[in-house]
């Protein structure tokens, strides 16, 4: 068990939902167990809604670790899409610039009653 980061609380109270100071929220840096933690904490206590408990957290770790394998594979996927179409990002971006800056020259057109 160890306590969280001012950071780390952030984090996790930007995902879900944490009740504000003002309406008698954390004042405190919550505790939390790592997986290994709740293992050890299983096998001390034993009663039936304890063990219960246990075994749902430990599958929601289980899950949580899925999850991260195809993330990461996803998030490789990503990167490695971003640097094929760099070059075509580039040219894109030097023509919309292009396109930007021939509009530019036309706004600057004199209207009006000239002396």
């Amino acid at each position: 068990m160890f306590q969280l980061s001012k950071e780390e609380f952030e984090n996790l109270k930007s995902q879900i939902v944490i009740s504000s100071l003002n309406h008698g929220g954390v004042r405190k840096m919550p505790y939390v167990f790592t997986e290994q933690g709740v293992y050890m904490l299983a096998t001390v206590l034993r009663s039936k809604v304890a063990v219960d408990v246990n075994i749902a957290i430990m599958r929601t770790f289980t899950k949580l670790r899925e999850f991260s394998k195809h993330y990461n594979a996803l998030a490789k996927q990503l990167i490695e899409i971003d640097r094929k179409h760099d070059k075509q990002y580039k040219q894109l971006r030097k023509a919309l610039d292009e396109l930007v800056s021939s509009s530019k020259m036309v706004d600057e057109k004199v209207m009006g009653f000239l002396k």
